[in-house]
């Protein structure tokens, strides 16, 4: 983990900041609402940042020769990918797998070592419609954490990828409860976990005390903040992820929670190798407004000691 982008003061010197898609309004491999890959790649360079995850699978090119060629000549670096999967229900196993492999085979190529796992939303992220019952049974928690198992083995041991799992708004994995049972249930050695902190926000954890608690689960970082009072409002009406990010539910740092000081401070604690990704969920956003608020994000950040001017 090297480059213009780390400090090099201790104990923060072991945190490398990148950035994601979703910080340009991507949600999807396609859609019209969303910038293309080259503006994305371009302004990703303009802002300063030197790390990036892929984003939704197919969003960027998925010929690793191709994807390596263009982020090298921008003078960037790929080190996760995403994915969403479904772990609870047998039907889907073979698709999920088959998925997660053409993820991981791309990854594998250009030297990533993460893969990001994303929960099945409950809603669906456009129409806000119910996708999924949102009450797992014993079976349902058994068969998923056996899944997550069984998916984390497979990647490591045939990829060299870490699957990362991510809580996410409006699913089976956003509170503390089911965090808790998650990780009670998977084994560590092959299931790590995405600490996303505005997520974490709004499933109303606190992510410091999560870092303090399970630090060695914690293999990948989505930083990023939310805005209490939209949370609060979600709650009292019970509107859907994607009706809470068009509502601006997720803000600029630091003008949310969880404080990034207080977050990067417990990271930096740990002493172990970590990227932490900016994202910043911003679907569906004008063209313009990405970059600026990238820029200004990496500077907060750099000021809290992750990254440099």
């Amino acid at each position: 983990m090297s480059g213009k982008s780390r400090n090099p003061e201790k104990p923060y010197n072991k945190l490398t900041v990148g950035i994601a898609p979703d910080s340009w309004g991507v949600w999807f491999p396609e859609d019209d609402k969303q910038v293309n890959w080259q503006t994305f790649l371009d302004e990703v360079a303009e802002a300063g940042y030197e790390v990036i995850e892929t984003g939704p699978f197919g969003f960027l090119p998925t010929d690793p020769e191709v994807l390596q060629a263009e982020c090298t000549k921008r003078g960037i670096r790929v080190v996760a990918g995403t994915q969403f999967g479904i772990l609870h229900r047998p039907e889907a196993w073979e698709q999920t797998e088959r998925e997660m492999r053409a993820n991981a085979s791309v990854l594998k190529a250009i030297g990533a070592h993460h893969l990001v796992y994303l929960p099945p939303m409950l809603r669906d992220l456009q129409t806000g419609g119910w996708a999924e019952d949102p009450n797992l049974s014993d079976a349902d928690w058994k068969l998923l954490a056996g899944n997550a198992n069984r998916l984390g083995k497979l990647l490591k041991e045939d990829y060299d990828v870490t699957m990362v799992v991510h809580p996410h708004g409006d699913s089976h994995i956003e509170n503390r409860e089911q965090i808790d049972r998650f990780f009670a249930e998977t084994d560590p050695e092959y299931v790590s976990f995405c600490l996303d902190t505005g997520h974490l926000e709004y499933g109303e954890v606190d992510t410091v005390d999560l870092i303090r608690s399970y630090p060695d689960r914690i293999g990948l970082v989505h930083i990023k903040q939310m805005d209490p009072e939209v949370v609060q409002r979600v709650r009292r009406e019970n509107l859907s992820f994607g009706e809470a990010v068009s509502l601006g539910v997720c803000v600029t740092p630091d003008a949310g929670q969880p404080k990034v000081g207080a977050v990067i401070d417990a990271l930096a604690a740990l002493d172990k190798e970590l990227y932490v990704i900016v994202e910043q969920d911003l679907y569906p956003c004008a063209p313009d407004v990405p970059l600026p608020l990238a820029i200004e994000t990496r500077r907060v950040l750099a000021d809290n000691h992750l990254g440099i001017h």
